[in-house]
């Protein structure tokens, strides 16, 4: 399974805690790096995650259209924009151990197996869950909000590898389902990706198969057409 996303949770979350302590009134103002949300938008994205995770909305009265991942996140974060700073934060102090607990609940089988519809992410068992919030929070903070791609300057340790890693492996576990059709189209021989550093390894995609999806297998063993290099870090940015 993946426990190790439970830890790179953990790590990032004390990152997080560090930089809120050290926002001004003005910072939580500041335009983030992801396009249409304020440095506190940002917060209330994972604060919102957190408490529909602890705390599910009731059902509503009645149906609602079929949202993609992100139409569904800023459906969460546009009721909370008209918030104070101090009121996301409390949200997200009361949610987050309940949250992280979840998410560590998933790791233990029979639920960690169990498959699970994700939007427009595609179908994944649900172990995976806890990879992609490591995937989510690691970008968020250390793309979006953090210098010198965010407004905010902080001094961090450097991300190591179980913090960058459980991300890297939500990524390579949903392209083939997030782009079934760009990438099949234009995977036609064997790609491989090698990324340095923190969270790094090595992967090969394969042309489509029958169920029309692209392969994607951690390996450096085979030729390949064409080899991409970048640090592990560089490619939660370009690769999302």
């Amino acid at each position: 399974m993946t426990r190790q996303a439970i830890t790179a949770l953990e790590q990032i979350h004390r990152d997080l805690l560090t930089v809120l302590d050290g926002l001004s009134d003005d910072d939580w103002a500041k335009p983030s790096g992801c396009e249409g949300w304020r440095v506190q938008d940002l917060v209330a994205h994972f604060t919102s995650n957190m408490a529909e995770t602890v705390e599910p909305s009731p059902p509503p009265a009645e149906p609602v259209p079929d949202m993609k991942a992100e139409e569904a996140m800023e459906a969460m974060v546009e009721p909370r924009k008209s918030w104070t700073p101090a009121q996301v934060r409390e949200e997200y102090e009361r949610n987050y151990a309940g949250w992280l607990g979840a998410m560590a609940a998933m790791q233990d089988e029979p639920t960690a197996s169990t498959e699970m519809p994700l939007a427009d992410l595609g179908t994944h068992p649900l172990h995976l869950v806890a990879n992609a919030y490591a995937f989510d929070h690691y970008c968020h903070l250390h793309i979006d909000l953090l210098a010198p791609n965010g407004p905010i300057e902080a001094a961090l340790p450097e991300p190591d590898h179980d913090m960058v890693r459980p991300g890297i492996e939500w990524m390579m576990a949903g392209l083939p389902q997030m782009q079934p059709g760009e990438l099949a189209a234009v995977v036609t021989a064997p790609l491989r990706i090698e990324l340095t550093g923190a969270g790094g390894g090595t992967w090969t995609l394969t042309p489509a198969g029958d169920a029309g999806l692209i392969g994607c297998v951690e390996t450096g063993d085979g030729e390949v057409a064409a080899t991409v290099r970048s640090s592990a870090h560089d490619f939660v940015s370009w690769g999302t």
